[in-house]
């Protein structure tokens, strides 16, 4: 619909269908189109990452404004929560391996809410942390609902209450009671790094998975039209002079735009290089061997992946 407001799309293109804005007719028929496999439901049910490509390819798109706006990365669609204002959030959602969805770290809350990562390194911690706890549980048939969703009653007087650890000590005692094997919390996130890693190099095998997959649309981080600016617009601009120690007053709309973008996209880079520093990879984000070697994943197969890249 967006495509199609700005004139990248026609009643010609689409075969006939009106996708102005809202008109929830020509929803419907796209969908339906979608499930039979016909006309221009056959595009649009390819997802974002192949409809931004024939865009660009057959109707003179502007690949930028097509990688602004499309929600996906990896090939993707976005898990729709609205993470402009959570650069943790941004990174959970991007750094995902399989693409932005939030079952490797949710972190939007303790972000922006509870304000318990603050710095870089407090949400590189949080971006290594969390994602490997929660693979844990897919690796042993678990299920992540006893973990943190109801909280014990002095959860937070602990000294890391957004972990819950009076939970995560349960579950060391579930895995320790049914595989008489030795665990503590230290080791289950070991456990974790070995398949995350090797999952990571799996993809890397695939052609994926380097600092450039690791990018977000530009949606997801700011405001990619002058009608999203000044829909909030007293927040950016109080933003710019708080976070930029920018006067807004008498700067036109798109000035104020890309100062906050600069701003915005130097921030989420630096996410990434602590990310990729605390997770033991190099800032091309490709896992050291010698971070392999020191989580048990130095397996001939992999370090012959990971060669190619450094």
């Amino acid at each position: 619909m967006e495509c199609y407001e700005y004139g990248i799309l026609n009643k010609e293109r689409t075969g006939g269908i009106d996708l102005t804005w809202g008109n929830a007719d020509g929803v419907f028929e796209l969908i339906h189109q979608m499930a039979r496999g016909e006309g221009f439901g056959v595009i649009v049910g390819q997802g974002v990452k192949r409809m931004k490509e024939v865009f660009a390819r057959n109707y003179n798109a502007d690949p930028k404004l097509l990688q602004d706006i499309g929600m996906e990365a990896k090939g993707l669609e976005f898990s729709q929560y609205l993470s402009k204002e959570s650069l943790a959030q941004q990174g959970g959602y991007t750094f995902a391996l399989k693409g932005p969805q939030h079952d490797e770290a949710w972190l939007i809350f303790m972000d922006m809410v509870n304000n318990r990562i603050p710095t870089f390194e407090d949400k590189a911690e949080a971006l290594h942390y969390f994602p490997m706890f929660r693979t844990w549980f897919g690796l042993q048939g678990l299920c992540k609902l006893p973990w943190n969703d109801i909280e014990p009653a002095n959860n937070a007087e602990t000294d890391e209450p957004a972990k819950v650890p009076e939970h995560v000590q349960n579950y060391v005692d579930i895995y320790k009671a049914i595989t008489g094997k030795p665990m503590d919390k230290h080791e289950l996130i070991r456990q974790s790094e070995r398949v995350y890693n090797f999952q990571k190099v799996f993809c890397m095998r695939m052609g994926k998975g380097r600092r450039s997959d690791d990018i977000p649309p530009y949606r997801a981080v700011g405001p990619v039209t002058e009608e999203e600016y000044l829909s909030r617009q007293e927040r950016y601009d109080s933003l710019l002079q708080s976070k930029q120690g920018i006067d807004p007053a008498g700067k036109p709309t798109a000035e104020k735009m890309s100062l906050l973008r600069e701003y915005r996209e130097d921030q989420y880079q630096q996410l990434i290089d602590a990310v990729y520093k605390r997770k033991g990879w190099t800032p091309e984000g490709i896992p050291t061997i010698e971070h392999l070697q020191s989580i048990g994943m130095d397996l001939p197969e992999v370090i012959e992946v990971v060669k190619r890249y450094l």
